[in-house]
């Protein structure tokens, strides 16, 4: 079961996730030193990228590619800014479906 800060920080992204984006087709989800970041589509929800705790309050970024690999994204930071570099690169990944 994750630990309370990192439920804590899944439910942060998952906030300025939904800020950024301006819908809420998006969830995360807590995973080791992990953060997924879900669309919710009509069937199930998808992976579509994750934050990698690297350091006390530093992330670095992935996305998962249609081969079901982790692709690593540019740079690293603090949860806010991963979250801009998350839907600046992804934004048509995050739309739901039926946006």
């Amino acid at each position: 079961m994750p630990a309370l800060p990192a439920k804590h920080h899944a439910s942060e992204l998952q906030r300025q996730l939904r800020a950024l984006l301006g819908h809420d087709q998006i969830v995360t989800q807590a995973y080791g030193r992990h953060l997924l970041i879900k669309r919710l589509d009509d069937q199930e929800p998808t992976v579509v990228a994750r934050l990698s705790e690297l350091s006390r309050n530093r992330y670095g970024a992935a996305f998962r590619s249609h081969s079901g690999r982790w692709e690593p994204l540019p740079g690293s930071g603090s949860l806010d800014e991963m979250a801009q570099v998350v839907v600046t690169l992804l934004q048509p990944y995050l739309q739901p479906d039926n946006y």
